[in-house]
């Protein structure tokens, strides 16, 4: 069996990416508390229709 490429790594190459996904996260959650306090229905700020897979 292969390890898995992320054990691999040195925990100070793999940091900087989880925050970097963690900057994403909040920017985008941002973005929506602002459409939000527009008055802009979920439904039309959401890439797609809650409860659709």
């Amino acid at each position: 069996m292969t390890e898995h490429r992320l054990f691999a790594m040195e925990f100070a190459k793999v940091y900087p990416l989880y925050v970097a996904k963690a900057e994403r996260k909040i920017r985008y959650l941002d973005k929506l508390i602002d459409e939000l306090a527009r008055g802009k229905a979920m439904d039309k700020i959401l890439r797609r229709p809650a409860g659709s897979s």
